[in-house]
């Protein structure tokens, strides 16, 4: 199954995220958060499917995320909302997401990337 990566190309972490799986020998079709965030459809399968809290998918330091003063507004939503929202803005989405239709990651950590995309091949 393909491969999808949502991510900011400015963004260093993203770029570092893309270089590793490169390195173990993935090319993901990469999507730009910014310009075409996932539907709230797509972002309710990978949610579903990472099994991780709904929290993790927001990017918690991002402006958009303060200037909406989500920190105190996100308990009294709705999952369905919740999801709508970061569906409406790319920039309130944690990135970068790689998803193959099993596996999701969250944020990039090389170890994680290691563990959930194979070590590659060394360099």
């Amino acid at each position: 199954m393909p491969v999808t990566m949502y991510l900011y190309p400015k963004c260093d972490t993203c770029r570092d995220a893309l270089k590793s799986l490169k390195r173990k020998g993935i090319e993901p079709d990469a999507i730009n958060l910014f310009e075409t965030p996932p539907s709230a459809e797509t972002l309710k399968e990978i949610i579903d499917r990472s099994g991780l809290e709904l929290k993790k998918f927001f990017n918690t330091s991002g402006e958009v995320y303060k200037e909406l003063n989500l920190k105190d507004k996100l308990s009294g939503m709705t999952k369905d909302e919740q999801i709508a929202l970061l569906a409406s803005n790319g920039r309130l989405i944690k990135r970068p997401i790689v998803y193959d239709g099993q596996r999701v990651t969250v944020g990039y950590k090389e170890e994680q990337y290691g563990e959930v995309w194979g070590a590659g091949s060394p360099s």
